[in-house]
């Protein structure tokens, strides 16, 4: 699922001294595409890992993990996707899983809410410090970079503090009923009749599978996907085609915080517990995914199946290394090193594809 603004509706958007691009001719050789890049790079590194580590291919105590990590992950990435696809960025993302989480473990201790029901509250709770992040971009005009990074300052020390004054341990105790089935539980737990799923895929991962089908269709085929992706290609043209760019800024974060609250309680059901530092660790995750599966940093094109294949991609490398026994210093090298090489190679064969279609005008 990828989601780009129309060649039309770009010609459309253009400011109105400048001349209309020309489209350009002939699709995309397969061989072009990043994201058949990135996933022959996934099942590379794969055989290759597990050629050199045969318990790469262990399935209870190492696929199911890294599918139940890389299904977190992608919705970190999606969370990361919805800003950047108005050209925004959002760097509380790991803080607003965290106070989300703090929401729904106070609804869990305090108020005795479900599991279901907590998870609701939480999200609830995302997508309002969300939108506050993108009321305060709209109305005051600041970079969304100072906005989010303020506010992470902000949720960072307010936090620590709500968890001292709650509970006696940082930390939100109460287990609801199904917490620990859901952190255990695979797809083989799941029948219908005498067909029953996979043992290796985690119950978890399928709210990635949700996510991804519901950012994927508002990206695709609703009118408010097609008005931030042209709010992201330029806020001028938006607002001069009827856009209220303000409104879609507003909603865009708003989306990115109701995803990471999804990732912070993907994370406390697989820990088995809520803390304050939950999403410490998703900044950097939520960049990796959507830019290495194609996503713009300017705004104007997001792929969601590019989120989940760069997603993918990098868990699949930290797995692998760490089966190797590289050390945490050693694997963000040999991490880096690969990413520059997938990028690389992106690169290459974005080259090559432009090359081919000038011969063929």
């Amino acid at each position: 699922m990828s989601a780009p603004v129309s060649e039309t509706a770009t010609a459309a958007l253009q400011e109105p001294d400048q001349p209309p691009v020309a489209p350009r001719g002939g699709r995309t050789p397969w061989w072009a595409n990043q994201r058949v890049g990135l996933l022959v790079l996934v099942v590379l590194l794969a055989v290759l890992f597990g050629v050199l580590r045969p318990a790469f291919f262990n399935q209870q105590l190492v696929i199911f993990p890294l599918l139940r990590d890389i299904a977190m992950f992608t919705v970190v990435g999606l969370a990361q996707l919805c800003v950047l696809s108005i050209g925004h960025m959002n760097l509380a993302v790991g803080r607003m899983a965290a106070f989300s989480m703090m929401i729904t473990g106070i609804s869990y201790d305090l108020w005795h809410f479900s599991l279901y029901a907590g998870l609701l509250v939480g999200l609830i709770a995302g997508a309002a410090i969300g939108a506050l992040a993108g009321w305060v971009i709209a109305k005051t005009g600041v970079n969304s970079f100072v906005v989010t990074l303020a506010l992470d300052f902000l949720l960072l020390g307010l936090i620590p503090l709500v968890y001292t004054g709650l509970t006696d341990n940082a930390a939100f105790v109460t287990k609801p009923d199904g917490m620990r089935e859901m952190r255990n539980y695979s797809l083989a737990d799941i029948c219908i009749g005498n067909v029953c799923g996979s043992p290796a895929v985690p119950q978890l991962a399928l709210f990635a599978v949700i996510a991804m089908g519901v950012v994927g269709w508002i990206y695709s085929r609703t009118k408010l996907g097609r008005e931030l992706l042209m709010t992201g290609t330029s806020v001028k043209a938006a607002e001069l085609s009827g856009i209220p760019t303000a409104r879609r800024v507003i909603t865009a974060h708003a989306m990115s915080g109701c995803l990471a609250a999804l990732a912070g309680f993907m994370l406390a059901v697989s820990t088995g517990s809520i803390k304050a530092t939950i999403g410490e660790e998703f900044m950097l995750p939520s960049f990796l995914g959507p830019i290495l599966g194609g996503t713009l940093l300017a705004g104007g094109f997001i792929s969601v199946w590019g989120t989940l294949l760069g997603t993918a991609l990098t868990s699949v490398i930290r797995k692998g290394l760490d089966l190797l026994g590289v050390g945490l210093e050693s694997l963000n090298i040999y991490l880096g090193l690969i990413l520059l090489v997938a990028l690389s190679t992106d690169r290459v064969r974005t080259v090559l594809s432009e090359r081919q279609e000038v011969r063929k005008r």
